[in-house]
C-alpha cells in the first residue's frame, strides 16, 4: 500500500512536532531554574562558588609568619612565584589565624625535581629573559660541579641569585675573567 505524498507529509510534520515538543519538555525539565539569567550558565553557581572554603593564601598572609623568608623572597628572582607553588596549600597550614599543620619542606633531590618544573630546557616557548632554562646535567657539568650536586647547594631557593652574586663580589669575578 502506497502511502500519498500529503500522508507522508504530515507524518513527516507530526514526528517533527513530537520531537520538537519532546526536546522542548526534556529542556524545561533538566535545565535548573537559574540558568541563563546572566547568560549561557547556571546563575546559582555564583552563589554556590561563594560557599567553597578559601585554600589558597597569598604571599602576603605567608610573610606575616614568615619575615625572614619573606625579606629575601621579595628582592629574589622568585618574587612573583606563590610560595604555595613549592610549600602546597595555606590552608593545609593556618586556619583562623592558628597554625594547624605543618608544609612539607623539600630536601636534597627533591629540590632539583621542584626547580626543573619551571627551569628546564623541556619548555621552549619562553623567553630566556622571563625564565631561565638550564639542561641538566650539562648546567652542572659546565660550572665545573659534581653531577650529584643539588640546586641548592650554589642557589638560595627564595632568590636564586643571592649565593652567586655574594660569590662574585667576594671573589670579584666577572664574566670576562672567567
Amino acid at each position: 500500500m502506497k502511502l500519498s505524498y500529503r500522508l507522508r507529509l504530515l507524518i513527516v510534520l507530526i514526528s517533527l512536532g513530537v520531537l520538537t515538543g519532546g526536546g522542548l519538555l526534556l529542556k524545561h525539565l533538566l535545565l535548573p531554574d537559574s540558568f541563563g539569567v546572566y547568560g549561557p550558565y547556571r546563575a546559582n553557581a555564583i552563589a554556590e562558588a561563594a560557599l567553597v572554603p578559601i585554600r589558597h593564601g597569598t604571599n602576603a598572609s605567608c610573610f606575616k609568619c614568615h619575615a625572614y623568608e619573606a625579606g629575601i623572597h621579595k628582592t629574589g628572582r622568585h618574587q612573583t612565584i606563590s610560595c604555595e607553588f613549592c610549600h602546597g596549600t595555606y590552608m593545609d597550614h593556618v586556619e583562623n589565624g592558628r597554625k594547624i599543620g605543618t608544609l612539607p619542606v623539600k630536601r636534597e633531590k627533591q629540590i632539583t625535581t621542584l626547580c626543573l618544573r619551571c627551569h628546564n630546557t623541556e619548555i621552549k616557548a619562553r623567553s630566556e629573559l622571563v625564565i631561565k632554562t638550564v639542561a641538566m646535567p650539562n648546567h652542572l657539568a659546565d660550572q665545573n660541579v659534581k653531577l650529584t650536586h643539588n640546586c641548592n647547594q650554589c642557589h638560595h631557593v627564595h632568590a636564586p641569585l643571592k649565593y652567586i652574586i655574594r660569590a662574585k663580589q667576594m671573589t670579584r669575578w666577572t664574566e670576562a675573567g672567567r
